[in-house]
């Protein structure tokens, strides 16, 4: 395939079309084009040659995009979630009458999300807001966000961070023990590194890191309470979200098992994986009389 552009949808003829990307960038090796790919609906980047891409018509990129929409919305019905669609909280604070004392109100966990997607990006901090969770994002490239952490974490003081965008295993490597095997797996334990320095404890700053294939016991050994991917498998664009709603609404004095967490994830637990970690709701009381 000739004459791609940035922006183009495409789809891998040696990989049986299995996954569409977003064409990012365009280099030549002196031999031909070397196109770096980044998934439309999962967090993978990838580089494949031109002649390997074929450009996908607006039909099937809808028909392709339905599809893995309809089996996260699948996923999500059947999760166990914490807060039900139904009765999602006000933002910041969770109304749980069944556990608060009479005339008493909860504050929920406050996220930080760093996105080396601009789009995912967006795409989540729309489903945070829908889903009422108290979340702020910043856009950084994957490379620059151990650069950028620590100041973020001073100036938003989050209770759960969350460090993602793509990730990838390369072509040419084959040994999932070895970082320089990951695309971006590095970058993510370089500021997961900086975020424990901010603060140690991993009950008072809770942190997701990764993204599809990212190097999971590297991320967790950094000091990542929950992080992608145990199996080396793709992920979902909101797995990230989906982590942050279990830890943000669930009890402070409640210990939060992996399993809780994955359970509420699209992707599952060849995809997510991580520790006991304490929730980051809180009982408050008094309410006062005044404003809603």
């Amino acid at each position: 395939m000739a004459n791609l552009k940035i922006g183009d949808i495409v789809a891998r003829k040696s990989y049986g079309y299995d996954i569409f990307f977003k064409v990012v960038d365009i280099k030549n090796d002196g031999k031909e084009n070397i196109i770096t790919l980044k998934g439309i609906t999962y967090r993978i980047q990838a580089d494949a040659p031109e002649s390997d891409l074929i450009v996908q018509p607006d039909a099937k990129v809808r028909e392709y995009t339905e599809k893995v929409n309809r089996y996260a919305e699948k996923k999500l019905r059947s999760a166990k979630l914490y807060a039900p669609r139904q009765a999602w909280p006000k933002k910041g604070f969770y109304r749980d009458t069944a556990n608060e004392p009479t005339g008493g109100f909860k504050k929920t966990g406050k996220v930080l999300h760093i996105d080396g997607d601009e789009d995912y990006l967006e795409t989540c901090m729309r489903e945070y807001k829908k889903r009422n969770i108290d979340a702020y994002g910043k856009h950084i490239a994957e490379k620059e966000q151990p650069h950028y952490i620590y100041r973020l974490l001073q100036e938003y003081k989050p209770d759960i961070l969350v460090l993602t965008g793509h990730d990838g295993v390369s072509k040419k490597e084959t040994n999932y023990s070895n970082v320089n095997s990951y695309i971006n797996s590095k970058y993510f334990i370089e500021a997961v590194k900086e975020a424990r320095k901010y603060n140690p404890d991993m009950d008072g700053l809770v942190i997701f890191a990764g993204a599809c294939q990212s190097m999971y016991d590297g991320l967790i050994k950094a000091g990542a309470n929950f992080a992608s991917a145990p199996y080396r498998v793709l992920i979902h664009a909101l797995d990230p979200v989906l982590v942050s709603e279990k830890l943000a609404f669930a009890s402070i004095d409640k210990t939060i098992t992996p399993m809780d967490v994955i359970n509420n994830t699209i992707t599952g637990s060849k995809g997510i994986g991580g520790l006991q970690t304490r929730g980051k709701s809180r009982n408050g009381y008094p309410k006062e009389p005044y404003g809603s």
